[in-house]
């Protein structure tokens, strides 16, 4: 699932600007696709650590289950049917999520999108959902849209990771070249995971670039 855009989804710098880049623009877009390129996280949750709710009956849970082993063996339509089929048995914030996962590992952004809202009208207090729509609005672009919606993570109530927003603001900060405010961010993430080592690496790199 895509916590934060220096794993699967990677910022595009291009058609953010009407006006031609400047010189210190363009550094930065190149030093920000560097990045991205060399903060690389494996996407793996662990099922085990998918706190479904109580209700949720045998059958969804092992549909959801047997979806999540397709996904990460990278048979994705064979994860997309059992994901739905899951939902068909009882909808999930989690199922949602994690198709609209699938999707975005396909390119299929907007459905992606429309995944995680489907996941937040079931369960508003899911955090993943809206950080994953900032990751993929960042992959389409759309930098302030993406900015609400990672703000909307941090203050979500049933959030694990939730360095995973920081480092998407972050990240949209660099694309920007407001470096201070990435410093920032990319602090806050070491403060909830110290062993971010990719975050802790990038931090470093920009604090460089600030002396």
């Amino acid at each position: 699932m895509p916590g934060d855009a220096w794993g699967v989804a990677l910022a595009k710098v291009t058609g953010l600007s009407a006006h031609p880049p400047t010189a210190a623009a363009t550094s930065a877009a190149s030093a920000s696709r560097s990045t991205a390129a060399s903060i690389q996280r494996p996407r793996r949750y662990r099922i085990a650590d998918v706190d479904l709710p109580p209700h949720v009956p045998e059958d969804a849970r092992r549909s959801l289950e047997r979806a999540y082993t397709a996904h990460m063996d990278g048979r994705l339509e064979e994860a997309i049917e059992l994901y739905q089929e899951s939902i068909s048995l009882s909808p999930t914030a989690e199922a949602h999520t994690f198709l609209g996962w699938v999707y975005s590992m396909q390119r299929r952004w907007e459905e992606a999108i429309a995944e995680c809202h489907r996941a937040i009208a079931v369960d508003p207090e899911f955090g993943n959902p809206y950080n994953d729509i900032g990751a993929y609005l960042i992959e389409l672009g759309r930098l302030d849209e993406a900015i609400l919606w990672l703000e909307r993570a941090k203050q979500a109530v049933r959030y694990e990771p939730r360095h995973y927003p920081h480092i998407n603001l972050g990240h949209i900060h660099v694309i920007r070249n407001d470096i201070t405010s990435a410093v920032r961010e990319l602090r806050a993430a070491l403060d909830i995971d110290p062993g971010h080592t990719s975050a802790r690496r990038e931090l470093h790199r920009l604090l460089g670039m600030l002396n």
